[in-house]
This record gives C-alpha cells, sequence and structure tokens, in this order.
C-alpha cells in the first residue's frame, strides 16, 4: 500500500491552473522523480504537497492520515532547494544541527545525531569549517545532512543539483540515491532533465501544463510512450506521427517505411507513434544515379553535432527529419552541412507504439 498518495489534486493561480488533476503515490522508501519542462507545475506540486500551498481542491494524505490544512511544520516533511540556502555566518555542525536545536534536544543527542549525519555524507571531520572553505559537492551534502538531521517522514528535492557541473552532478547523484536507498527515505525528486530522472528515480511522472501525461518506471515509459511529448521527454531522438498502410508498413512524413515482429501485429489503419533507432541509421554518399536501394531515402544533412565518440546527423528527408548517430569509424562519419546523402532504416530499427483507443 503507497504510503504516500496525492489524488486528483489542483492549485490555480490568477493565471489559471499550475496543477491541475493530478494523481499520484509513492511507497516506502520509493524515490519518485517528477519530470518535466519549466513551468509544468512540478514544483507547485511539491509545494502542495510539502503544505507551502493549500490546493482548490483533491486531496494528500501520508500513512493513510490527511494532510489538507495541516501545517508545514506539523508534516514531518524536509525540503532540498536548488539554492540550497545555508547559513554562511555558521559552520557545518551549526547548519546541520540547526533544526535539532529549534527541537531544543539535549546537546548530547544532537551532537550524536551531526556526527551520525556527517558519517553518512562523507563529511566525517569537516564539522568546523565554514561555507566558504567548502566545495560545491561539500556543500550539497552538507544540506542534504541538514535535511535528514531530523528524521522527516518524506524528503523533497527541487533541483538541487541545477547549479554544479556536469561531472560532479552525476557523481552526486548516485551518492545521494544510495543514501536515501541505505535509509529507507521516501523522496519526491523535481527535474528536467531526463537522465538526473534516470539517475535518481525509482519510477518516474511526466509533467506538462499542470498535469500528468505518464508515469511509470523508466523502463515501462521507453517501452510504451503515450504521447510525442513522453517520448522527447525520454531523449528519444526519431519520434513522429504516422499510420500502418499495410501489413509491414507505415506511412509518416519521411515516406514509407518497412517494420517488422511484434510491429505487424498491428492492424492497418492504425494510428501510431513511429520510433527509429538512430543508433541503427546507416548513412552513405547520395549523389550516385539512380534510385536508393530498398529502405533507403535521400536527404539533405542539415547540421552536425559532434560529442565525444559520435556524431549526430539531423537529415531533411521528405518532409521531416532524422536523427543519425554516426561513430568516428562509420561511412558516413564524413559528412557535413548541405551534403546529400542515402539514409537506409533497417525495419527492426522501427518501433510502432498505438495511438488508438
Amino acid at each position: 500500500m503507497p504510503i504516500l498518495e496525492v489524488s486528483n489534486i489542483s492549485k490555480s493561480f490568477s493565471d489559471g491552473y499550475a496543477v491541475e488533476g493530478v494523481s499520484l503515490t509513492a511507497d516506502s522508501g520509493e524515490i519518485v522523480g517528477l519530470l518535466g519542462p519549466s513551468g509544468c507545475g512540478k514544483t507547485t506540486l511539491l509545494r502542495l504537497v510539502a503544505g507551502l500551498e493549500q490546493p482548490n481542491s483533491g486531496t494528500i494524505s501520508f500513512d493513510g492520515v490527511p494532510l489538507n490544512g495541516l501545517a508545514p511544520k506539523d508534516r514531518g516533511f524536509g525540503l532540498m532547494f536548488q539554492d540550497l540556502a545555508l547559513f554562511p555566518h555558521m559552520d557545518v555542525v551549526g547548519n546541520v544541527s540547526f533544526g535539532l536545536r529549534m527541537q531544543k534536544l539535549p546537546k548530547d543527542e544532537v551532537r550524536a545525531r551531526v556526527d551520525e549525519l556527517l558519517a553518512l555524507v562523507d563529511l566525517a571531520g569537516y564539522g568546523h569549517r565554514k561555507m566558504h572553505e567548502l566545495s560545491g559537492g561539500e556543500r550539497q551534502r552538507v544540506a542534504l545532512a541538514r535535511s535528514l538531521a531530523p528524521e522527516p517522514k518524506l524528503l523533497m528535492f527541487d533541483e538541487p543539483f541545477g547549479s554544479l557541473d556536469r561531472v560532479l552532478r552525476e557523481s552526486l547523484q548516485m551518492e545521494v540515491r544510495s543514501i536515501l536507498k541505505k535509509i529507507g527515505m521516501t523522496s519526491i525528486y523535481v527535474t528536467h532533465d531526463r537522465d538526473e530522472a534516470f539517475a535518481m528515480a525509482d519510477s518516474i511522472v511526466i509533467m506538462d501544463k499542470g498535469s500528468v501525461v505518464q508515469a511509470g518506471t523508466a523502463q515501462e515509459l521507453f517501452k510504451s510512450p503515450k504521447s510525442e511529448l513522453v517520448a522527447r521527454s525520454l531523449g528519444l531522438k526519431n519520434v513522429m506521427l504516422g499510420t500502418v498502410s499495410a501489413i509491414g508498413e507505415v506511412t509518416t512524413t519521411i515516406g514509407v517505411l518497412h517494420v517488422g515482429g511484434a510491429e505487424l501485429s498491428i492492424a492497418v489503419g492504425s494510428s501510431v507513434l513511429v520510433l527509429i533507432d538512430d543508433r541503427t541509421i546507416s548513412v552513405a554518399d547520395g549523389t550516385g544515379a539512380g534510385s536508393p536501394p530498398d529502405g533507403a531515402f535521400t536527404g539533405l544533412v542539415e547540421s552536425v553535432n559532434f560529442h565525444g565518440g559520435e556524431s549526430d546527423l539531423m537529415v531533411r528527408v521528405a518532409e521531416g527529419l532524422i536523427a543519425c548517430s554516426i561513430r568516428p569509424e562509420d561511412a558516413g562519419a564524413q559528412f557535413g552541412a548541405g551534403d546529400t546523402v542515402s539514409v537506409t532504416i533497417p525495419a527492426n530499427a522501427v518501433r510502432l507504439v498505438p495511438l488508438d483507443g
């Protein structure tokens, strides 16, 4: 049974609904990721759960207890924001112990709890350092320890690593997830970065314009995205609408694609979301005489983006664009913007998700 239940919650402001009809659940010890673009309602939903905003309608309960109308301090939840809000005039111990001292706990109990948390976040021995003496990652660990100090029943994160460089961000994601799972902390993690959502969350709730558009594990979402927005939120590059025009064929903006395997069972006439694996597309010189071979399309390279061990070619084919991931050793690696190319899309690279019903 879920420990957190958000049921049909809505919140409006003067310019309309920021959150509308949202429902989600979290099991004990589960990390739920809220993924979506800026302005989609993620932070407002977090504030509703925290009690910093009151809903217009809907209910929120934790461990079977209704929370509507309950003050934030009485919910026993923790929050960690991007700006961290650490006290610069206090040392590490002062920051981590702040909430405990506000509870007027005995000094020995406070110190023991602080020592336990600093060891947990790998900051043992850092107690007397000031904030300006710490790196960005160390300050993040201090903020996490401070959030965990009062032993919250639920811990919520609002893009806490957004200001960090990529390498440090990815390292902290692994560390923080490990800590949360070690202590069994139920958490909600807000992000607009799908890689961060994949790294941190057990399940992902994708939001857009104040509503939930799909929820599930990363594997479930990848297997059956319900819309183009969901597919693109997951980082899929080749997403387009299509219609099954014959057994083994789907008509799209770039032309007729061949499909195989399980896709053959989808009824002719069905509207589908077409997903094409960019890593299995081959690119060759398209300036030769004659028609392109079966399964190939002639197109024009619009852009080339090199990143690490591969390049992304964006190729204009008919009325659509196709992304092709090319490794340095591939034949297509030498092509540049403006080149005419032949793009071959094998049937096993095409996946169809029915949209009817």
